[in-house]
């Protein structure tokens, strides 16, 4: 029988994650830009030559990460790969946890580029994401949405970004069996944590010129968790006035996005919300296939990922469309303030999209995946 519940909660409140909030109410150098990295020094430039942490992921992820290697070439992005192995190895303790060498290299670099991962289901395999995201307490998930020019969807003027609480909710992996056949997840809210990502997406907005914060919640039903997640919002807005704020069910935000998508700015919400409604929007510009994603932590920690899958289905066929994993890595350059070169990457993917001759099959082209790189790569060359 597992531990009470009571007994168990009583830990882990008493944790590093639920430390007095006052040590909190500050703001986050990772936003100076799109999320800069704090722990760069202030004269880094774009000659600056970083190393980044490479996690090519399993099935298709690492031709689309030899993809983006050949781009960040082509640009003359000043970066040395280090690239590592996340695949599972069984601790003395019978878990599968991440190699030590892969957490050390992250540790290390601080920052990192993540192709898509296989978690195997029903077999005791720890979720190496989510893993990941535990352990250098990536807090917000950010995923930008818009519109592709060139790409058509049923959906025109498409441009969100929703922020992710990345920590805990649904997600922090309290379940207990209470007796067969019954079991319990808990699902935990802090007001450390949602402050701290309310206080994320106000600056965000700020520093992008965004006008409205969205808090997307269901504290109708969960009054407690959910209402300590809304007040913290609540309180972050009256400190950013020059911010729109509203609150909205995650049912009614479901219903008004698929309506009318520009109806939305900035949106911030607890994790699983977070994880259902940013695929939501993902699919109003054409999938996780076009979508950038970046998990952001304190201090210049990041690790940006393709949140797709990892097809296995077609991995080693020259037929995978890495423009998702680009774009994540255009979102990790902006961070480690190399904006030119994103931009530079940016464009030259969005141009090859939007000419539509050179594209891989889940775009409606016939193209190779080495055949769509280097057409970005040689339009890079010709700017």
């Amino acid at each position: 029988m597992s531990p009470p519940v009571t007994n168990y909660l009583g830990r882990l409140l008493h944790s590093s994650l639920c430390r007095p909030l006052a040590q909190y109410k500050r703001t986050f150098a990772t936003t100076s830009h799109l999320n800069q990295a704090s722990d760069s020094s202030s004269s880094a430039t774009e000659n600056t030559t970083r190393t980044v942490t490479l996690i090519p992921g399993d099935g298709i992820g690492p031709e689309i990460s030899h993809s983006v290697q050949k781009i960040f070439e082509a640009a003359g992005v000043p970066l040395n790969w280090e690239s590592v192995d996340v695949t599972p190895v069984k601790a003395a303790n019978g878990k599968f946890q991440i190699p030590r060498k892969a957490i050390e290299s992250v540790t290390r670099n601080r920052i990192g580029l993540k192709g898509p991962l296989a978690t195997p289901v029903g077999k005791g395999h720890q979720s190496l994401n989510l893993a990941l995201r535990k352990q250098f307490n990536l807090f917000a998930n950010v995923r930008p949405c818009k519109t592709l020019e060139g790409y058509q969807t049923p959906y025109s003027n498409v441009d969100l970004v929703t922020i992710r609480e990345n920590t805990e909710g649904e997600y922090s992996g309290i379940e207990h069996t209470i007796v067969p056949g019954v079991v319990q997840s808990i699902k935990l809210i802090t007001e450390h944590a949602s402050s701290r990502v309310a206080e994320y997406a106000f600056l965000y907005a700020k520093q992008h010129k965004r006008e409205k914060v969205t808090a997307v919640h269901k504290a109708n039903i969960m009054r407690l968790s959910d209402g300590l997640f809304l007040r913290c919002c609540r309180d972050t807005a009256e400190r950013h006035p020059e911010v729109k704020f509203e609150e909205m069910y995650l049912d009614t935000v479901c219903l008004k996005m698929v309506q009318d998508p520009t109806l939305f700015d900035v949106l911030v919400m607890p994790n699983l919300y977070g994880d259902i409604l940013s695929d939501l929007c993902a699919g109003l510009i054409g999938g996780l296939g076009l979508t950038p994603s970046g998990n952001i932590g304190e201090g210049g920690a990041a690790i940006f990922e393709a949140v797709h899958g990892t097809a296995p289905d077609i991995a080693g066929q020259d037929k995978a469309n890495p423009t998702a994993l680009l774009l994540s890595g255009v979102m990790m350059l902006r961070h480690l303030h190399m904006a030119d070169k994103g931009e530079k990457i940016e464009k030259a993917c969005f141009d090859t999209i939007k000419d539509g001759k050179v594209l891989t099959g889940d775009l409606g082209g016939k193209s190779k995946c080495s055949e769509y790189t280097a057409e970005i790569c040689a339009r890079i060359k010709n700017s």
